[in-house]
């Protein structure tokens, strides 16, 4: 009993106790953190202005961050300090403080203080910024901070171009719509395509850069403003800030005249010998007796010889790599086309459809025939199964290929094997498509080759291993921009022996209300 009494009388004292607090929640001691997370600072905006105090602000009286401005381009808009930091939630977010002249006194990397005690922040020409403060709220208290990377699509910023605003972003591999003339010079608004979307490029009349010629492809590194269009709507537009921002990865537009756009590895049910074959797309009318290419698979299966990693590349002897010559016959611009080792020209395996209807320029039987000039007899080709050992398949022009030789479209399937060895150089060549980059687009270093750098992507080959399983690859390539607008991705059509070719070059399965189709790959203008 006296136990229970003398717990009451300590529940008690502390409830007193916590009545007598301080109902702010600053407890004694405490003191609140004199500088706000952006994040949390942008959110008090509610549509009108908002004064800025100590009060407004929890307790606060203002921001610290790393500077993402340069005024020294002469393209950003005048007077602006942008900030940026990223203290809350792990959420990145900038913002611009109007201090006029002063603004230029900064550049990317200073970190600096600003008190904001006094502003007031509005949102001018769409654009949310701090206004009413000048520059001796800024104290800069170091210099040389590093600014991470951040890559960001345009489709992202479209969609949330607040979370972007007056901070530092980089379009990368961005190309221009339309393809420009020798004589086009970045002054104006130019519209940028990254594989994600179009996205606008701002360039003043002042600017240092206005009139250099614009290159074929670049990352873009800058900062997100806003300006007004047309119809009075404030649009998102990323500016350049000095010429260092421009990152040139190509000086031309090179445009694939082949891509891969899907493959059977193995057919339904039955061995995979005289079954497999690969589709493609022509992105141009081509006369394979006029202007040759050649289509080269490589396997890494460890039964096959040479083991290893391929020292020679695509062009690896033996059972690795198999050549298929493309001299005779002719397509059409957006016409897709097979080849392979299915001299029968079954959809899905013995006993299946013909397919021969389709536009056939290489069909033979590898169990039976040698590859041209390289590869020997094969009935297997494509690897199927779970292993995850790494198999390819790339387009080149022309009929030789040699370990240096750089194809025009390739596909990988599978990460496992011996693939990649960098002391040795060797490995598969990949081309600059929607998944490989010759140059790490972010970084700028050399990655010629599959497993170097950012070239990790490729396919799975899911369970069961002969279903009949069509890889449809369903990406969309912009002839007129000689680049992927949509990336190609893992889609798969699980065939029948009643199959019928329609399913390789159509929707197939149809979309239904809920559930979208499997479409093919596709060109566009």
């Amino acid at each position: 009993m006296k136990t229970l009494i003398h717990h009451i009388i300590l529940l008690f004292s502390a409830l007193f106790l916590l009545a007598g607090c301080d109902k702010t929640g600053n407890f004694p001691g405490a003191e609140v953190n004199p500088h706000i997370a952006i994040y949390d600072l942008r959110s008090f905006y509610k549509g009108a202005d908002y004064p800025l105090t100590q009060s407004s602000m929890l307790g606060s009286i203002g921001v610290t961050g790393v500077v993402v401005s340069d005024h020294s381009g002469k393209n950003m808009t005048s007077g602006l300090l942008m900030v940026q930091n990223k203290w809350r939630l792990n959420e990145l977010r900038g913002i611009a403080i109007d201090i006029g002249a002063d603004a230029a006194n900064y550049v990317p990397g200073d970190s600096v203080t600003v008190n904001l005690v006094g502003g007031v922040m509005k949102q001018v020409d769409g654009m949310l910024r701090v206004t009413g403060v000048n520059g001796s709220a800024v104290v800069k208290v170091a210099s040389g901070k590093n600014i991470p990377v951040n890559r960001v699509p345009s489709s992202f910023i479209l969609a949330n171009p607040d979370k972007y605003e007056s901070t530092e972003i980089v379009i990368v591999k961005g190309g221009f719509d339309p393809i420009p003339a020798p004589t086009d010079t970045y002054s104006g608004d130019k519209l940028v395509n990254d594989g994600f979307g179009n996205f606008t490029l701002h360039t003043t009349a002042a600017a240092t850069f206005a009139n250099t010629p614009l290159p074929g492809m670049a990352n873009f590194f800058g900062v997100l403003e806003y300006s007004k269009g047309s119809d009075g709507k404030n649009i998102p537009h990323l500016r350049i800030r000095k010429p260092a921002d421009i990152r040139v990865l190509s000086s031309t537009v090179t445009r694939a005249a082949i891509v891969i756009s899907g493959f059977l590895a193995m057919p339904e049910g039955t061995p995979s010998t005289n079954g497999e074959y690969i589709q493609f797309l022509a992105t141009r009318d081509i006369d394979f007796s006029v202007t040759p290419y050649c289509v080269v698979t490589h396997n890494t299966n460890s039964a096959y010889q040479p083991t290893g990693v391929p020292l020679n590349g695509w062009a690896t002897t033996g059972r690795r790599s198999y050549k298929f010559d493309l001299k005779a016959g002719t397509v059409a611009k957006g016409q897709y086309f097979y080849v392979g080792g299915n001299s029968n020209k079954l959809i899905n395996g013995v006993g299946s459809t013909s397919i021969a209807n389709g536009k056939w320029i290489v069909a033979k039987n590898t169990g039976s025939s040698a590859g041209d000039g390289l590869g020997d007899i094969n009935a297997d080709l494509l690897l199927n199964g779970t292993s995850g050992f790494a198999d390819g398949i790339a387009v080149f022009e022309g009929l030789t290929v040699t370990k240096n030789t750089t194809p025009i479209d390739v596909i990988i399937t599978g990460a496992n094997g011996a693939i990649y060895n960098l002391a040795q150089e060797a490995g598969l060549r990949i081309a600059n498509t929607d998944w490989y980059d010759i140059v790490n687009p972010v970084t700028l270093e050399p990655q010629p080759l599959y497993k170097q750098g950012s070239n990790t992507i490729c396919l799975s080959r899911p369970a069961p291993t002969n279903a009949g399983f069509f890889y449809k690859l369903g990406g969309v390539y912009n002839i007129r921009l000689g680049r992927w607008v949509t990336a190609r991705s893992q889609n798969r059509v699980d065939l029948e022996i009643t199959s019928v070719l329609d399913e390789l070059e159509k929707e197939f399965p149809a979309g239904t209300g809920t559930t979208p189709g499997i479409v093919p790959t596709k060109v566009v203008e």
